[in-house]
């Protein structure tokens, strides 16, 4: 069921607006990823045996994704920066070595302590034909690493299977956890001849009674192809309303809801 939410009289709480910042720089860092993993590989066969890997993180307005040589002790060997339009035309491209900030490194070494963490600890799962993103970010909400689950296979939008591991400030581990406690993957399209605009996903009392940023950020990166209007997001307390056109959320009970629908229901008998 679509919502109008223009016609919903919304004021966001603390922490819904703290997801929605979370959510958008997750976004942010990912979109960095994705095109600067375009440009290394088109513009740097030589260096693709030598590389260990990428990251990004935010710089001012800017997005930097970064790749980094293999080893112990590795340098940078591909700097990429975006503006909000992560426009591959006009991003700035320095293919020059060097060595890693103080940022960078901290960056780089509580991603390879979640990586490490991934292949051996069994709280993580994998899925076959699911890709893990590992995305750090280190701010003033302190150091942590989220993981994400993509999907190698296009149509398809995962949410769930993912992960926080959060760090103190000399890059220990403290505390690990999964955040959905299932995997829902909901397939883009058209279905019987007609275009999907609203999807929805439940999530178990475990999970929340919000919308998570990992949320947030998927349905930034995927609603554009998915071409989805609005997404729903249910729990027990509350429904989070996403609208994917506007970038927009409002929450509502789960009362409020089970109302609008029901008076949806009887207005469509008539």
């Amino acid at each position: 069921m679509t919502i109008l939410t223009a016609d919903i009289l919304y004021a966001q709480t603390k922490e819904e607006k703290e997801i929605l910042t979370e959510g958008s720089t997750l976004y942010k860092t990912e979109m960095a990823s994705w095109y600067g993993t375009d440009i290394f590989l088109d513009k740097y066969a030589n260096k693709q045996s030598n590389a260990g890997g990428y990251f990004s993180y935010l710089s001012g307005n800017k997005s930097v994704c970064v790749f980094f040589s293999r080893g112990d002790s590795p340098k940078i060997i591909g700097t990429f920066t975006f503006d909000s339009t992560y426009n591959v035309n006009t991003a700035v491209i320095d293919g020059q070595e060097r060595e890693l900030t103080e940022q960078e490194s901290d960056l780089w070494t509580i991603r390879r302590a979640a990586l490490s963490e991934y292949q051996k600890d069994t709280l993580f799962k994998s899925y076959q034909g699911m890709n893990p993103n590992f995305i750090p970010l280190n701010d003033d909400k302190g150091k942590r690493v989220y993981i994400l689950t993509g999907p190698q296979q296009q149509g398809v939008v995962v949410f769930g299977n993912d992960y926080l591991i959060t760090f103190n400030k000399k890059n220990k581990l403290q505390e690990k956890k999964r955040l959905h406690k299932n995997i829902i993957s909901i397939e883009y399209g058209k279905q019987d001849g007609k275009l999907v605009l609203t999807t929805m996903h439940t999530h178990l009392p475990e999970t929340g009674d919000l919308i998570l940023a990992t949320d947030i950020c998927t349905l930034m990166l995927y609603e554009k192809y998915a071409g989805w209007a609005q997404h729903n997001v249910l729990s027990a307390k509350n429904v989070s309303i996403w609208d994917c056109r506007k970038n927009k959320l409002t929450v509502i009970t789960k009362e409020a809801w089970d109302r609008i629908n029901e008076h949806q229901n009887q207005k469509n008998k008539k």
